[in-house]
């Protein structure tokens, strides 16, 4: 009678695998033994050492995951070119977890016809939702001073897009025609503060919240 030896999990976390119930050939899946390509992991790396612990890298993020759809109509014809495409990096603030900007490394697939139409696309997108996509081309090695002024020039035209947007929602706007918002488009909706120190207070939401926050004072 053979003893069974405890894994990975109960060396960690001190508890054992639970025993494998029935036939598992029946499953198609298996883990693949490359979710980088060997560009990928290269450039990774980089990223890693540049970004130290001041930003978040998460890669190959699929679109859906951080834009919505706010044509309510259309939606699903919307959702499906998203559906299945992503970038290859999103860099995310480490305290909010929020996306910054995204990163397409350009190899030379990116050089097909479809593939074009399909970037041109993802740089439309994330354009309006104010999300910049940085594009970098797949090299041997990279100049990382050349990097990291792509990636703040980047950061900077967020910025002032995102000042110029909270400038708008601090106009004091009337109670009496809804706003549209700054932020989606949609048409904004009368709401009263429930807690905090505004507690009582109109404002106009957006109606697409929590996927947009955006709100507007009343006077």
């Amino acid at each position: 009678m053979t003893s069974e030896k405890p894994g990975c999990l109960a060396a960690i976390f001190g508890v054992r695998p639970a025993k494998q119930v029935g036939n598992t050939s029946v499953s198609p899946y298996r883990l693949s033994s490359q979710f980088f390509t060997p560009a990928e992991a290269s450039f990774y790396r980089v990223l890693k050492q540049m970004m130290g612990e001041h930003l978040l890298i998460f890669p190959k993020v699929a679109l859906k995951e951080f834009l919505f759809v706010t044509d309510k109509q259309n939606y699903q014809s919307h959702y499906n070119r998203i559906d299945r495409k992503h970038v290859d990096f999103l860099v995310c603030d480490p305290n909010t977890l929020q996306p910054v900007f995204a990163i397409e490394l350009d190899d030379s697939s990116h050089r097909q016809a479809n593939r074009g139409e399909r970037d041109a696309f993802v740089d439309s997108a994330l354009s309006v939702a104010n999300l910049p996509l940085v594009h970098i081309p797949a090299r041997e090695t990279y100049n990382t001073h050349e990097l990291g002024a792509l990636f703040k020039n980047a950061i900077q035209k967020r910025e002032m897009r995102t000042a110029s947007q909270e400038k708008t929602n601090q106009v004091s706007i009337s109670a009496e025609n809804s706003p549209t918002c700054p932020n989606c488009g949609a048409k904004m909706v009368l709401r009263t503060a429930q807690k905090g120190k505004n507690i009582g207070e109109k404002f106009w939401g957006c109606p697409n919240y929590p996927q947009c926050k955006t709100f507007i004072k009343i006077t």
